[in-house]
């Protein structure tokens, strides 16, 4: 009772005293009290009956909610550009609330309302799930992303990029090779996989082809259309100083192709992953994201299948956010990452 009563001196203190919300200590402390309301109404929808909850705790579910709501919109305003540190804190916090808002809704509407969890389990059934089924998970993660997601992202891209150097180089190719590529981007994974695994067999090799023919088009066309960003003016200084092909290349039409590669390299990442899993469905070994997806689902372990695409989920986001990353390192002069 005591956890479910702070947050209402978190609205007070809202209401009644919105400078405080102005200082950090205070974005802190009101952040906390909803923390505790949050617990106190999870504790209160796992200890009663199905079916017995009254309106109150939903009204206070959407009151929280509406305070949490407020307080995020607090953070965001804070100024980031005057400490780094700072601005990365908040970069994460503001995306953790939200998140957590949301498997908060989770976690209450499922177990309130005592939806059937073949259906949809609630997160904390999928956290179990998780923790239980940690090995399996990690060799699921071994077989599809290390092996298959990785190789087939880096063959793809690369390929891409090598064959976007010889378009441009050669003007000819840019006619035939390219509406060839644009045909190979639109056959349907569900028809290419199988192919894939009768050539290459049940094993990663044919999960990373397809990655590579999901990645390929992409690169080429975002690697072609950076190179013809470059100015004319930057040519013709190029020219002035009798530079060749090669140095225009390498000294500027790279560099200013670099956000366009960037664009298809983050692209590609959540492709090669789609694809890979999308790929075991059809033929694999008995490990892989796919094939747990497929078999645990036919065994009506829903919690299990929520586990795997919560692995994939994360291992997509952390590549893309590497990637995000590196491009802030290699291409920080670019207008779109300059500070006002």
């Amino acid at each position: 009772m005591l956890f479910a009563l702070l947050p209402l001196l978190g609205s007070a203190i809202v209401l009644f005293r919105k400078g405080a919300t102005e200082q950090m200590l205070g974005k802190i402390v009101i952040t906390i009290l909803i923390l505790c309301g949050s617990m106190a109404s999870l504790n209160s929808v796992h200890s009663a009956e199905s079916g017995t909850l009254s309106w109150g705790i939903w009204l206070y579910v959407l009151t929280l909610t509406g305070l949490l709501w407020a307080v995020m919109g607090f953070w965001s305003k804070v100024d980031t550009r005057l400490n780094i540190k700072i601005g990365i804190a908040i970069n994460l916090l503001v995306p953790f609330l939200f998140g957590g808002m949301l498997l908060y809704f989770w976690e209450m509407i499922t177990v309130g309302f005592g939806v059937p969890q073949v259906l949809l389990p609630p997160p904390s059934m999928i956290g179990v799930a998780f923790g239980n089924s940690l090995e399996t998970l990690w060799a699921d993660f071994q077989q599809t992303f290390m092996k298959a997601v990785l190789a087939g992202f880096f063959m793809g891209c690369g390929s891409g990029f090598v064959v976007a150097v010889l378009v441009d180089k050669v003007p000819f190719l840019q006619r035939g090779l390219l509406p060839l590529g644009n045909l190979a981007s639109a056959l349907p994974i569900v028809g290419v996989a199988p192919i894939m695994v009768m050539w290459f067999g049940f094993d990663w090799q044919s999960k990373a082809a397809v990655v590579i023919m999901m990645t390929f088009f992409p690169m080429l066309v975002n690697t072609l259309t950076g190179l013809k960003a470059t100015e004319r003016m930057e040519l013709d200084l190029m020219h002035s100083y009798a530079a060749n092909y090669w140095q225009m290349l390498f000294k500027v039409r790279l560099p200013n192709a670099l956000p366009f590669i960037f664009n298809a390299l983050k692209i590609n990442s959540t492709l090669a992953l789609i694809g890979a899993i999308v790929a075991e469905f059809f033929g694999t070994p008995i490990v892989g994201m796919g094939f747990r997806i497929s078999t645990e689902i036919g065994r009506m372990n829903v919690d299990v299948v929520w586990a795997s695409i919560a692995v994939a989920a994360l291992s997509g986001s952390l590549f893309y956010a590497l990637l995000a990353l590196l491009e802030r390192q290699f291409t920080g002069w670019h207008p779109s990452f300059r500070v006002g």
